[in-house]
């Protein structure tokens, strides 16, 4: 019996990368797992292999900028499983890194409209739900907006849009039991590994950037921190931002 045995989750962006590791993860400790994934075919296999570890998945096409889809998601989500209790707002697009003065209309609302605005949906959709027996929602925000890293004007605004809503409902939905967090992860994504590949000497300095001399694994590292912020471990802690990098951002 693992800890979220019983428990259903919700993980969008799934399909591939973090997403996926965090389903994973959140599945061998018992849950359910609902996809909820624009790419049908990732989000299939994601679901096969949640499958795969014994335990029920359903995957959802969904895109979450669209709030009509989202809600379309939640009502699919309840009508497979009954219930949902656990809500990981992983889904983001990114757009290439650019100077602040050449990012453009198209970039700030299509990663915004990704990445805060599907949350903010999600959130809204999730809440009548989550607040019949309390609940656990992680969200997926970035150093790159803590810190305000350069060429991620984009990106950095919604991450810290994230960080605002979560702490936003942490205030006001605690008294449903529903603990709303965030994580700030740095993982060797496909995506990442892919980056690394075409530039090594800056993913050398990257690395060296970390104490802990490693990126994260998306299942091991980022998965199983996403997982104990789901289970009854962390149900004293909520409005937080873990940083779950190997050390490489170290809050004041």
């Amino acid at each position: 019996m693992g800890k979220l045995t019983g428990k259903v989750a919700l993980v969008t962006g799934a399909g591939r990368g973090l997403g996926r590791g965090i389903a994973l993860e959140l599945a061998r400790d018992g849950a359910s797992i609902v996809i909820a994934e624009l790419d049908p075919e990732t989000g299939r296999r994601t679901a096969d292999e949640v499958e795969a570890l014994g335990q029920r998945a359903i995957a959802v096409v969904v895109d979450v900028q669209v709030r009509e889809q989202v809600n379309r998601t939640v009502t699919v989500a309840v009508e497979a499983f009954g219930s949902l209790d656990i809500l990981v707002n992983n889904a983001q697009i990114q757009r290439q890194q650019v100077a602040f003065e050449d990012t453009t209309d198209d970039d700030m609302e299509v990663v915004l409209g990704s990445g805060l605005m599907g949350t903010f949906y999600f959130m809204q959709a999730c809440l009548p739900l989550l607040r019949r027996r309390g609940g656990k929602v992680i969200n997926v925000a970035s150093a790159a907006g803590l810190v305000g890293y350069a060429g991620w004007a984009s990106y950095g605004v919604a991450k810290e849009g994230i960080r605002a809503l979560t702490k936003v409902a942490a205030h006001e939905w605690g008294k449903h039991k529903i603990n709303v967090n965030a994580i700030c992860p740095l993982a060797l994504t496909p995506s990442m590994k892919e980056w690394s590949a075409g530039n090594p000497e800056l993913a050398k300095i990257m690395v060296e950037s970390i104490p802990l001399a490693h990126f994260g694994d998306p299942e091991k590292d980022i998965g199983r921190a996403v997982a104990f912020l789901a289970g009854p471990d962390s149900d004293f802690i909520t409005g937080m931002t873990m940083m779950v990098d190997g050390g490489q951002t170290i809050l004041h």
